[in-house]
């Protein structure tokens, strides 16, 4: 049995990875960390785990380091690159769930952290050059021999698996990529701020870093890698009074007149044969359809009045757009059925 360390096991991502890991049969909590509520059993912080996961929840400084397989690292911004070090001369393989690793340049994680407003220097460049992006359905051969890997963002996983297929069959002409995204309020984490206690979010929606979110660096690099290009990205981002899901509509330019709806599809079809957490579909999406699961159900059509491609896609923020995705990783990473744990349909209703 593998050996995990949940690093930041108190919030939405480490709650997340604990159900799953419950259920995995190949992977077993080795050891809870988190700097908040540390001393607790962590079934004190989240009630519904008791006589599941009864583990304490111990403090940064008390990581026992052997033994470990595999450690997620469910930290906000900047907390992996202080301690990924640690972990690096013992050579315990990391997942980082923030946007600490999602680069391999100092350049592409500075415009990054522009985005979120904070410091612009990274403080393991050395590191950020090993990192490799944790897109199973793009990069799995490089994940499986990866010694750290930067979970996506959950708005960047649901905007690339809508965009791949097209830029790199071609049937996405250069030039600007629109989409236009929908998510819950859980993707704030558990300290989302004042503007989402309940009287202020229920019944309201609103758009924010119209252009600037940050999550739009990863998704240029990567269709801009996979596609002839070059391509850019308008992100405008929304949030609605809703728990977890997100639901995501791009709009792109077809790269020739005469491309068709039944041919897009097949398209798409044939990109994601292999990928088991990828379901495309000629129905339009719900994120009830997905949620507590690690599914992105996938869209792809062509606007016949206007000719434009459109593809919906859709996730569980906290599964596919976290843990879930996550998981999956690991599981490449150590060598395991890449769906082991993960194969559970959506909560319904």
């Amino acid at each position: 049995m593998k050996q995990a360390t949940i690093v930041g096991a108190t919030g939405f991502g480490g709650i997340g990875l604990i159900e799953i890991l419950l259920r995995h049969p190949g992977m077993e909590i080795r050891q809870l960390v988190a700097r908040k509520d540390a001393g607790k059993p962590v079934s004190d912080i989240f009630p519904h785990l008791r006589g599941f996961c009864d583990l304490p929840v111990d403090p940064p400084e008390k990581i026992a380091f052997d033994g470990i397989d595999i450690a997620f690292l469910s930290t906000p911004d900047r907390a992996g690159m202080s301690m990924i070090g640690d972990f690096r001369e013992r050579g315990v393989r990391v997942i980082d769930f923030s946007g600490d690793f999602r680069f391999t340049s100092e350049r592409d994680y500075a415009a990054y952290a522009k985005n979120r407003g904070l410091d612009e220097t990274h403080l393991a460049p050395d590191v950020l050059r090993e990192s490799v992006y944790g897109l199973p359905e793009k990069y799995g051969g490089l994940i499986r021999n990866a010694g750290i890997v930067g979970n996506p963002g959950c708005f960047a996983i649901c905007m690339i698996l809508g965009i791949l297929p097209a830029v790199e069959a071609g049937l996405a002409a250069p030039g600007v990529i629109i989409c236009d995204g929908v998510t819950g309020v859980s993707g704030a984490g558990k300290n989302s701020g004042e503007s989402n206690l309940y009287p202020q979010r229920h019944e309201n929606a609103n758009t924010y870093r119209e252009g600037t979110h940050q999550h739009r660096v990863e998704v240029e690099n990567v269709i801009n890698e996979a596609g002839t290009g070059p391509y850019s990205v308008l992100f405008v981002p929304r949030l609605v009074p809703l728990n977890r899901g997100i639901i995501v509509v791009t709009y792109m330019d077809a790269a020739t007149p005469d491309l068709d709806g039944d041919a897009l599809q097949s398209a798409y079809r044939d990109y994601y044969r292999d990928s088991p957490f990828v379901a495309v579909t000629d129905r339009s999406p719900n994120t009830a359809e997905v949620r507590g699961s690690n599914r992105c159900l996938v869209r792809p059509m062509i606007d016949p009045r206007t000719g434009k491609v459109m593809v919906i896609s859709a996730i569980d923020n906290l599964v596919k757009g976290q843990a879930g995705n996550a998981v999956q990783c690991a599981n490449i990473m150590l060598g395991m059925k890449e769906t082991a744990g993960l194969l559970i349909p959506a909560f319904y209703p």
